[in-house]
């Protein structure tokens, strides 16, 4: 078997707006092969600038896109293909960019080996532990502490036992940082989950004050509270907090989570597949396990990064929390036919082959801005 054709679609909603949400666009990848068969695969980052990453011709053996790279290869041959893009983008990759972009490859090449041998994608990677995992309902803070109230009361009565609550306008001053916590702790309840992301907005200092204030509101961790190439005050705060920190969404690739995992800087680490792959996921996941902390998805973009996440976090001891975005998005609830949401509170690992999920044709064609092949 060989890939024969690497399509770069860009997708973007119609209203798009000034927020820290990526359920707003989206650029998936499509790797085709000489048998028929299609994985399909996508990228939480720049739409345009990853399919840059793609569509770049060769420029010396160690800068070069991704596409001029693969076809006429084994898509079979994952581990492999993988070290051969790392390898030929040293002088432009090893962080960010273009990893995602080869995550997005990453992903759809497995997407295409399940599919091959008619196998869900968690088998391939060792087998699942858990056929449902308890989701949190991930959604952003609302203007103040009264109206946090009110979206956290919507979530729990739609049955989230947890609520993660981020970014803006966490930050701005410690008064208004107290009241969206306590708006977060009124509208779930005593006995509901709060998880607050902070959105890398404090020193390490002030995110230690802030987490002893916010411990006295029960929550389940502080993420992000600091920039994250902050590496040593990551480790210095974890070591100090009264709560649980978390972090890991920006990072991508195995090199870039290792000095967080070699200083044992986070309770909790969280792994974006949109930003991975599964090839480079498995090793953090592996790495993660050994040091004793935690695992969890980070996943705010449609049910592609879902459904892969599911596959991922399946496979992992302790998969005790799954990220369930709930953006109101056409990306998010139309993108598939397949709904991958959580009901009454658990989320569903799909146990079709590959993935487990299809494309709706009419509505990428829909929101398509942007194609290459």
């Amino acid at each position: 078997m060989r890939i024969t054709e690497i399509v770069c679609q860009i997708l973007r909603i119609e209203n798009v707006e000034a927020k820290t949400a990526s359920s707003q666009d989206s650029v998936l990848v499509r790797v085709r092969a000489d048998t028929g068969l299609e994985g399909i695969g996508e990228a939480d980052s720049s739409p345009e600038m990853v399919k840059a990453v793609i569509d770049a011709p060769f420029s010396h053996n160690i800068a070069t896109g991704l596409r001029a790279l693969l076809v006429g290869e084994n898509p079979l041959e994952t581990d492999r293909l993988w070290e051969k893009m790392y390898r030929a983008t040293m002088y432009c990759g090893r962080r960010s960019l273009v990893i995602t972009a080869m995550a997005a490859i990453d992903m759809a090449l497995w997407d295409l080996k399940g599919k091959h041998y008619q196998e869900p994608i968690h088998r391939l990677l060792g087998g699942k532990r858990h056929d449902r995992i308890l989701a949190y309902a991930s959604i952003l803070f609302g203007r103040d502490g009264k109206r946090t109230a009110e979206i956290g009361r919507r979530w729990r009565e739609a049955g989230y036992q947890a609520v993660k609550f981020g970014w803006e306008p966490m930050g701005q001053n410690e008064q208004l940082d107290l009241d969206l916590v306590r708006g977060a702790r009124e509208g779930l309840g005593d006995e509901g989950t709060v998880l607050i992301d902070a959105g890398c907005v404090w020193d390490a200092r002030t995110a230690l004050r802030r987490a002893h204030a916010f411990a006295d509101y029960n929550i389940g961790w502080l993420e992000e509270p600091l920039s994250p190439d902050d590496y040593e005050g990551y480790r210095w705060l974890r070591d100090r907090s009264p709560v649980p920190i978390a972090s890991g969404e920006e990072e991508c690739g195995r090199q870039s989570f290792r000095p967080l995992i070699d200083q044992r800087a986070l309770d909790v680490y969280q792994v974006d597949l949109s930003r991975n792959g599964f090839t480079d996921a498995m090793y953090v996941k592996q790495r993660v396990e050994e040091i004793g902390a935690r695992l969890c998805n980070h996943c705010y973009t449609s049910p592609v990064t879902v459904a892969a996440s599911l596959h991922w976090l399946s496979t992992c001891r302790d998969a005790f929390l799954f990220e369930d975005c709930v953006e109101d998005s056409p990306l998010r609830h139309e993108l598939t036919h397949e709904k991958v949401q959580a009901e009454n509170g658990f989320i569903t690992v799909p146990d079709r082959p590959g993935l487990g999920v299809t494309l709706n044709e009419e509505f990428v064609a829909s929101r398509l801005v942007s194609e290459s092949r």
